[in-house]
């Protein structure tokens, strides 16, 4: 399996992907906001782009679906339940069903409400997984649930799935807010020496060659993976002084998200 992440450059931080069979050079956009850096790519590769996976309806996931199909030919692939809202869309997936790309990439769909009530991740079948998560999981954060999501679906996605992957699992999201999120977390856990670390790096982050991290480091990073952390827990307390004791996971989870909505 052949990954190109692409970097829009856009006010939204958004990544597109290919994702590339080697053998044959078939290709499945996914996101393709920027049409244009997708379709230099694709030809810059050698790909052929037969198929387009939106992990989610926002337009700045679908708002290049069209000129891609003018100009590829492509069928448009989204959660089964987005159709009346993603435009011409070909194939509605549920959770486990499989998208391959060529004669050797297969691609699981897991079916992760939270940030929308419509959004797919994409869970490659290789020996070393990868995740395309669209705006369900970022780098060292968590997607908001403003418009159509809820963050009750959004703590089951993360618990019930997401956690359960394997450490390796790489982590490609829909868009680049590392450096912001990593400031989060060391407001909520000043403490976290990989977070500070890395940090110490943002500055020179080039999203063009951005990090692609895994689950065990999104585990130390990430504060919606350490509902458990007495730290975290800590400092909730203090932000939030009528909350009960003791906290549940659940709990954790929800006051985190609603700090980083106006964080």
């Amino acid at each position: 399996m052949i990954v190109e992440q692409i970097w829009t450059a856009n006010a939204y931080r958004n990544f597109n992907y290919l994702i590339a069979c080697p053998d044959t050079g078939e290709a499945l956009a996914v996101d393709p906001l920027d049409h244009r850096k997708c379709l230099a790519v694709a030809r810059e590769r050698g790909f052929e782009v037969t198929q387009i996976l939106n992990t989610h309806e926002h337009g700045d996931h679908i708002g290049g679906n069209g000129p891609m199909v003018e100009a590829t030919g492509a069928k448009i692939l989204a959660h089964a339940n987005a159709g009346g809202r993603i435009p011409n869309m070909d194939e509605g997936l549920g959770a486990g069903d499989v998208v391959r790309v060529g004669r050797t990439v297969e691609l699981e769909a897991l079916d992760t409400p939270g940030h929308t009530m419509s959004h797919v991740c994409l869970l490659s079948h290789t020996d070393t997984p990868a995740l395309f998560c669209g705006d369900t999981l970022f780098n060292a954060g968590a997607g908001n649930c403003h418009n159509g999501g809820h963050p009750h679906e959004l703590y089951q996605t993360f618990v019930r799935q997401l956690a359960k992957l394997p450490d390796a699992t790489r982590i490609y999201p829909g868009h680049d807010y590392l450096e912001n999120n990593l400031r989060f977390t060391l407001d909520r856990e000043p403490g976290n020496a990989r977070a500070a670390e890395l940090l110490d790096g943002a500055g020179g982050h080039d999203p063009d060659h951005a990090l692609v991290s895994n689950l065990a480091l999104e585990k130390e990073i990430n504060t919606f993976f350490r509902l458990e952390n007495p730290i975290i827990i800590a400092r909730l307390r203090e932000t939030f002084p009528d909350l009960p004791g003791p906290l549940d996971p659940k709990t954790v989870f929800l006051k985190l998200r609603e700090l980083r909505n106006r964080w």
